[in-house]
């Protein structure tokens, strides 16, 4: 049993990058946290494509899994999300996704999850993945900014020097993870130029 508010929501769309979302989810799951997961249409193409991984091994990962059209998942209550979750990523953060959220349009459980989370008060963090940006793109991230929401780009902290994809991957992985407030042991923390 988890602690009341202390459940996760990772949400992975179709955006490129959908390794990011993998290895949140793997160490969401090492951890033991309690993970709603959701993977839009999208992000199963992508995420075979990118990572050959099967979409039933990441569902098995996670403590609960809700098909990305399931508007009756506990996540589109208010009721459930207040008390019991502590906040949800997005990554990758597909544009369409993010445009959907800055816009409240909630046509699918990604959307209407992100607008209960914002409504509820709750941390979102979106991983958007795309270059480069244009007007539109920024305009969005703004308004959501203004909102409290966490944008946070899966750059690559080239000051740690990191000499492998997936030394790189857990580093980025591990500065998210401290944006939902909880700390890793996956990125080296600064203590200044030695």
């Amino acid at each position: 049993m988890h602690a009341a508010g202390q459940e996760l929501v990772l949400a992975i769309t179709g955006g490129s990058g959908a390794a990011v979302g993998v290895r949140l989810l793997e160490v969401l799951a090492e951890r033991g946290d309690a993970v709603h997961l959701i993977i839009s249409q999208g992000a199963e193409i992508v995420i075979r494509e990118e990572t050959g991984r099967a979409i039933g091994d990441l569902k098995a990962l996670a403590t609960y899994y809700h098909a990305p059209h399931d508007m009756a998942a506990p996540l589109a209550s208010g009721s459930y999300v207040a008390p019991n979750i502590r906040a949800m990523l997005v990554a990758p953060c597909s544009m369409k996704t993010l445009a959907a959220i800055a816009s409240g349009f909630a046509d699918n459980l990604i959307g209407r999850a992100a607008d209960v989370i914002l409504k509820e008060g709750k941390r979102l963090v979106l991983v958007p993945r795309e270059s480069p940006l244009h007007a539109i793109h920024l305009e969005n991230l703004l308004r959501l900014a203004r909102l409290g929401v966490t944008i946070a780009p899966p750059i690559p902290p080239f000051y740690q020097r990191p000499t492998t994809i997936s030394e790189m991957l857990d580093q980025i992985v591990g500065r998210i993870l401290d944006q939902a407030g909880i700390h890793t042991d996956l990125t080296r923390r600064w203590s200044g130029l030695r």
